[in-house]
């Protein structure tokens, strides 16, 4: 019969061990017939029978099966079937799972595992699933609360912790007040229901951010109003701390974003009321810059013509050009109102002074052209004109003394167009006494 040799050792010799000898097949002639040749080196050409066939994974004994060497034909027949050909490529999703399945198969019984790894295991899965609350557990159930003396329980100090620990003091009580703040809550137990070791039911880990920030400054009165504005906004306080902590970052996000420059105005404005230092600083800061104190000047003059304009709409009042009040007709009205409306559609980037001057001009005019067409508004108009113009003289004229000058030293301030400009004052001041003299001797 012909006997399969094993390839590992004889045809595929390793790199550090002699070629192996070939393993000469027994000389059994099929039927009887002569004796095959002894091995591969006497054998001849095209003889197969006693060539090495790689036996197949389907039938790893079908050369045993025969109890005579088959002839020429059926030898060619068998070498060609048993020819190797290339695996077909494997996806890698189901190489990835045949490859987990025979670690699976590899692994060892659960009864077997280490315990220092089935340990791992599970802090791994509490952490997955609760967070940051699988550590403050641990430091809840050993740091004494704060005022219990050392000999009322077994617990430590969050210094003596923290050196157990490998780690700074501060970061141990970072963990120990997240959980005093839940405790508050009503979310975890309170430190005194918790004695060393014990095990309790834990939040998901989504609220832990709720309760724990990992920077120092959130601790300080000034972290905590940073932190509670930052609540208010709806935004995380890790995210503001960070932001207050550098203050160059802010400055260069300013300089460079429109945005962030906007957003920093808009949060100055806000906190105006309550900081008398931030708005001292800013007037000073106005005052001392030309183009931020034209601005303002201008801004001023643009509010109160939009002032002007919207008392007209609103309360139906209006200011004449000699300080008189008179009631608005409907038709001053309806355009002080038609300006308005174009006024608050402007988006807020827009700038609004150019709509505001020309609806001050509108109204302006229209006041102008009703005190025109009635006439006794028209006398009123004058009359309170002149008083304007009057008191202002007369302010003026009062200014007008000598009495904090020696006489020697009159001499020094005259100049040679004073007297004129003053004799010419006095001859208008003549023309108007001669006309009111006049006019009352009229009436």
């Amino acid at each position: 019969m012909s006997v399969a040799i094993d390839s590992s050792d004889a045809a595929i010799p390793s790199g550090d061990a002699a070629p192996a000898e070939p393993v000469p097949a027994p000389a059994v002639a099929p039927d009887g017939g002569a004796a095959a040749p002894a091995n591969e080196e006497t054998a001849e050409p095209g003889d197969t029978a006693n060539m090495w066939i790689p036996p197949t994974t389907e039938t790893p004994d079908a050369a045993a099966t025969d109890d005579t060497a088959p002839d020429a034909e059926s030898a060619s027949d068998s070498a060609s079937d048993s020819f190797w050909t290339p695996p077909t490529e494997v996806p890698f999703a189901e190489s990835s799972e045949a490859d987990a399945d025979a670690a699976a198969d590899d692994d060892p019984a659960p009864g077997d595992v280490p315990e220092a790894i089935t340990r791992d295991a599970h802090e791994f899965g509490v952490y997955a699933r609760t967070g940051g609350w699988a550590f403050a557990l641990k430091v809840a159930r050993s740091v004494r609360p704060g005022g219990q003396a050392a000999g009322e329980s077994s617990k430590v100090s969050a210094r003596k912790f923290a050196e157990l620990a490998g780690c700074s003091a501060d970061r141990v009580m970072r963990f120990y007040k997240a959980w005093d703040s839940a405790a508050d809550d009503g979310i975890v137990p309170q430190f005194e229901a918790l004695a060393p070791g014990a095990d309790v039911e834990l939040p998901d880990a989504d609220v832990w951010l709720s309760y724990y920030v990992s920077r120092n400054s959130a601790t300080s009165v000034r972290g905590q109003a940073i932190t509670e504005a930052a609540e208010s906004e709806g935004i995380r306080p890790t995210k503001a701390l960070e932001v207050a902590e550098n203050p160059t970052a802010l400055r260069a996000a300013i300089l460079a974003d429109p945005g962030t420059a906007e957003a920093a105005r808009k949060a100055l404005m806000d906190r105006l009321d309550e900081d008398p230092v931030l708005r001292t600083g800013m007037a000073r800061d106005i005052v001392r810059t030309d183009d931020l104190k034209k601005a303002v000047a201008e801004e001023t003059k643009t509010g109160g013509q939009l002032e002007y304009v919207r008392r007209i709409a609103e309360e139906g009042q209006v200011k004449t050009p000699a300080g008189q009040k008179i009631e608005a007709s409907p038709a001053l009205r309806e355009e002080a109102e038609r300006h308005l409306s174009l006024i608050d559609e402007l988006d807020e980037d827009e700038e609004a002074g150019e709509w505001a001057r020309e609806a001050y001009d509108t109204v302006r005019t229209l006041v102008a052209e009703t005190v025109e067409k009635d006439p006794e508004l028209r006398v009123q108009e004058r009359r309170a004109k002149f008083y304007s113009s009057l008191q202002k003289a007369t302010k003026a004229f009062e200014e007008l003394t000598f009495d904090d000058v020696d006489a020697e030293e009159i001499d020094d301030i005259v100049e040679d167009d004073m007297l004129q400009r003053l004799e010419e004052l006095q001859s208008a001041i003549a023309m108007c006494i001669t006309a009111l003299q006049s006019a009352q001797k009229k009436d």
